[in-house]
């Protein structure tokens, strides 16, 4: 009798796995239609959207999934999603064509090339929702809407060619900057009529886009929405794994001004990762500490869903990558406390500048978070470094980084009081602040130097804390300053 009932069960549940698995991999006609040509035309396209988890699960499937472990944050089905196909080319492809100025006629199908992120928020409404208003959401006008700030990105991107024996900068243009600055902060993609491109089928229309292809994070898109979930999680795969290796932040935040990536492979996090990774689980939901991994990536502690082996939510998952963060490593000049808001460019200090300190290091609090909530968002990524170390170890940690900080906004200052100097004497001219010899060495200070002593600091990378673009470069700087202020007053007397 046992041995009748065991059978019949594992009959039954193989029924229920057949039954579960042919519904999510039902493709929907107009999908196999895209499939079907595409797999000829960009067969590279094809093979990622089929290692992804759209082409094995459709809404009704990810519906029977406990809460915890769904990758989707819609808390009904939505009316005009065919919920029993799994996401294929034209269930996201086809999204409100009427908000798209992208969307043309495709073989009889109307298409947008460009997939938004309000088109995601179709089943990811929440994510979404937490990804707007954040630095990574308005980093385009958090460069362009700065005087500062785009005056740096003007300098740096200008080309500089040698006429008549003379060096001569010209201006930057939308190819310098988009591959430059703008390629991860994001450029704006506009509609400029349609144009005609030969395959080896046929000739086809399609709309002609600018500033594309680009997958900024702050990318304007052509239905008006702000933002690229693709700069993480990659077209067509979306894959979570990839979103959670070091790799992916790699692609920006890297040396010599944003050094975390580097920082974090030296690391002994980025040791562990190194050496152990083929061992972890990338694409388990919830993420368990633990089990799924035992050292962090970047998106453990920025924006992961952490639990912990007992199923215990340590922290929450997050699409605003800097709510865990109470100090802001990276700024013009000084670190400072976090931005209350993501609109940066708003920020007025008392000096009158679009900068949250004053370049005597005062702070534009109104603009920034308090003390109180400073030390909620450092108690809860205190929480998800807890999970492996105790509580002293910890916030020792956390806590050095704001003191190191503070030392190194010390030498930032020491070269900011030498620029002055410099602009006191007219020996430098102080209406662009990035061109001239002086000024260079002072922004290598604050946005080379300091940055990779702060993160150094930060993610345990003790080299770039030190020699490698740290403490020693910033001594140095200092030095080169202030033999430059001596020679050339010399030279002007």
């Amino acid at each position: 009798m046992k041995s009748y009932l065991y059978y019949l069960l594992l009959i039954i549940s193989f029924s229920l796995f057949l039954t579960n698995n042919i519904s999510a991999q039902e493709i929907s006609e107009d999908s196999q239609t895209c499939i079907d040509c595409h797999e000829s035309v960009t067969p590279g396209i094809v093979g990622d959207w089929k290692m992804s988890l759209h082409s094995s699960s459709s809404l009704q499937l990810a519906f029977t999934k406990k809460k915890l472990e769904r990758r989707i944050s819609i808390t009904s089905l939505p009316e005009k999603v065919t919920n029993k196909f799994v996401i294929g080319c034209y269930e996201c492809h086809s999204l409100r064509p009427e908000k798209h100025t992208d969307n043309f006629e495709h073989f009889g199908y109307n298409i947008n090339i460009i997939v938004s992120p309000n088109d995601c928020k179709t089943c990811h409404p929440k994510e979404v929702g937490e990804y707007e208003g954040t630095k990574k959401y308005h980093a385009i006008d958090n460069l362009k809407n700065n005087p500062l700030y785009s005056t740096l990105v003007e300098t740096i991107n200008s080309v500089k060619v040698l006429n008549e024996e003379k060096l001569k900068a010209l201006p930057a243009n939308h190819l310098t900057t988009s591959e430059t600055c703008y390629a991860c902060h994001g450029t704006e993609v506009k509609v400029d009529g349609m144009k005609t491109i030969e395959t080896d089928f046929d000739e086809i229309k399609i709309p002609n886009l600018t500033n594309w292809p680009n997958h900024g994070v702050g990318r304007i898109n052509p239905d008006g929405s702000r933002g690229a979930c693709t700069a993480c999680h990659p077209r067509h795969s979306f894959s979570i794994e990839i979103a959670r290796k070091p790799y992916t932040c790699g692609q920006c935040h890297l040396e010599p001004d944003v050094p975390a990536y580097n920082v974090y492979m030296e690391s002994k996090h980025g040791n562990i990762f190194s050496s152990q990774k083929e061992k972890y689980n990338f694409s388990s939901v919830p993420w368990v500490v633990g089990r799924d991994f035992t050292s962090p990536t970047c998106a453990t502690c920025h924006n992961s869903l952490i639990t912990n082996t007992d199923g215990e939510v340590i922290v929450k998952r997050t699409h605003n990558f800097g709510k865990r963060l109470w100090t802001r490593i990276f700024g013009l000049v000084y670190s400072h406390p976090q931005p209350k808001s993501g609109k940066t460019y708003e920020i007025k200090n008392s000096d009158g500048l679009n900068l949250p300190t004053t370049f005597t290091g005062k702070f534009a609090n109104e603009y920034l978070l308090s003390d109180k909530e400073q030390l909620q968002r450092k108690n809860i990524m205190g929480s998800v470094c807890k999970a492996c170390h105790n509580t002293n170890y910890t916030f020792n940690r956390l806590n050095k980084i704001d003191s190191v900080n503070k030392i190194a906004d010390k030498m930032v200052a020491t070269a900011t009081n030498l620029l002055v100097k410099a602009w006191n004497a007219k020996i430098e001219d102080n209406s662009n602040p990035f061109d001239e010899q002086i000024e260079i060495l002072w922004q290598r200070q604050w946005l080379f130097y300091a940055n990779s002593v702060r993160y150094g600091t930060a993610m345990m990378g003790p080299d770039y804390s030190a020699f490698k673009n740290g403490w020693w470069e910033m001594s140095q700087t200092i030095q080169r300053m202030k033999d430059l202020i001596e020679q050339k007053s010399k030279n002007t007397k």
